[in-house]
């Protein structure tokens, strides 16, 4: 059977594979996707979507306990936590469905299969029914990325998880150690000890949520511990001794090693990229630890070959592969569309409390020569942030003190996953203080907040 010629063929079906695809086609390109496993990737099926549907049961649990506050009386609390799950996979089956009409509707052509790459401009696919080839001058590779594994902390699905257990359970922890203190580990974390868990988290580096600024770090730790966490940074998990219904963990800090027993490890250990079987080396594409190589414009170098999303590196965002989708397919339409800038894409950990942020942390800009001015506005300060109950919380502003830049942002606090996107247009605009200084924020809102932290970073601040 001849190949099937294409103008585009997309490798992986994510959240920047399915939005390539349906770009290309918008732009009138005859495109193909090819999808191993799932209609939205990880993203969709085992990761951003149902985690944060877990997490809005625990938010909502966290709430009925505290519904005295509010003047309302609620007895007998408890929860089903098979129901939880089910209602976090019932969401991704929707969302996957979703992509599936999507793609149908802008007359992609979709292809369940393994892909490979024998030359330049060919795509093997392995089917269900045999094999499939394809051809195209244009090959996107969005083949994601999958959980890395240590030595010795293996997941076995029972005593060490990793997180599409977490996302489907066998049990509900009572003694629960994560490994790792990034946006997984972190919101994993939150989860189960919200539910009541005993949670430890274990962290390499000085500071859990290593990537944020410092002082969000320092806050967003001091909740957690407020809450029944424990913390241990600067620290590193040496050994797993699995034994019936237990591990024991050697855990080494502070020069010391010491032994401790969990019923449940969740290792959330960082990923690695999904490269293996396509045939890159063959064809010549650079792949550094796991990831394709890629220039701005996620061009591998090989021509006509493009990679995008998590397989191309950090910042390994849903929402980062998604631009990226958009941009290569319009680029391979003829356009000439701005390059991704990493510094202006907002990174979001739906802990309680959250945390996001947007460019260079205090640090960073420091490190770089800045000169900079630094604005803060705490929740406390804030009418809505106090009549919701959530008077916890920190903004955090980082300015050009010579031409009134934002650099960055960062918070820590309810609802901040949502307000980041407004410092986001205005790294996107290039505003300056003097245009955020200006904008009217409504009242009574937690946006008012991001409004008092520029003010305060230039000695105006109005209410703190």
């Amino acid at each position: 059977m001849a190949a099937q010629q294409f103008d585009m063929i997309v490798i992986g079906a994510g959240p920047g594979g399915y939005v390539a695809a349906i770009r290309g086609a918008q732009l009138g390109l005859n495109v193909a996707v090819v999808e191993r496993e799932h209609l939205g990737g990880i993203c969709l099926n085992w990761g951003c979507i149902p985690t944060k549907a877990m997490l809005r049961s625990a938010e909502v649990f966290h709430l009925m306990h505290r519904a005295k506050e509010f003047g309302l009386k609620a007895e007998g609390l408890g929860y089903d936590l098979d129901a939880v799950v089910k209602r976090s996979r019932g969401v991704a089956k929707q969302l996957s469905g979703g992509v599936g009409h999507l793609l149908k509707k802008n007359m992609v052509t979709v292809i369940m299969g393994e892909a490979t790459i024998p030359a330049k401009g060919r795509v093997t696919v392995k089917t269900d029914k045999g094999s499939q080839e394809l051809q195209s001058k244009n090959i996107v590779l969005a083949t994601g990325a999958r959980a890395r594994e240590l030595p010795g902390l293996e997941a076995d699905g029972d005593l060490v998880w990793a997180y599409k257990h977490a996302l489907n359970p066998p049990r509900m922890p009572k003694k629960l150690l994560v490994i790792g203190s990034g946006a997984i580990g972190i919101e994993f974390a939150s989860f189960f000890n919200t539910l009541g868990a005993k949670v430890t988290v274990v962290e390499v580096m000085d500071r859990v949520l290593p990537v944020e600024d410092a002082e969000i770090s320092a806050f967003a730790k001091k909740q957690f511990v407020k809450q029944g966490m424990e913390i241990r940074e600067k620290a590193l998990v040496k050994q797993l001794d699995r034994g019936k219904g237990e591990v024991s963990v050697h855990i080494e800090q502070s020069g010391k090693i010491e032994k401790v027993t969990f019923d449940t490890v969740i290792s959330a250990v960082g990923i690695v990229g999904n490269v293996e079987g396509l045939g890159l080396e063959a064809l010549g594409v650079r792949v550094e630890k796991t990831h394709v190589v890629t220039d701005p414009h996620c061009r591998t170098g090989v021509d006509g070959i493009y990679a995008i999303g998590d397989v191309a590196g950090a910042p390994w965002l849903a929402h980062k592969a998604s631009h990226e989708g958009v941009m290569v397919a319009e680029l391979i339409a003829g356009q000439k569309p701005h390059a991704v800038d990493p510094d202006s894409i907002a990174g979001c950990t739906y802990c309680h409390p959250q945390v996001a942020s947007v460019g260079l942390t205090e640090a960073q800009a420091k490190e770089q020569g800045f000169d900079i001015k630094v604005g803060r506005f705490p929740f406390i300060g804030n009418g809505k942030a106090i009549a919701l109950g959530e008077p916890e919380g920190l903004v955090k502003t980082v300015f050009d003190a010579k031409t009134g830049a934002l650099l960055g942002a960062h918070m820590v606090g309810a609802e901040v996953t949502e307000l980041i996107q407004g410092y986001v247009v205005g790294r996107q605009l290039e505003t300056t203080e003097e245009d955020l200084m200006q904008t009217v924020f409504p009242h009574p809102t937690l946006s008012e907040m991001m409004h008092e932290s520029v003010l305060d970073a230039f000695g105006k601040a109005i209410h703190f």
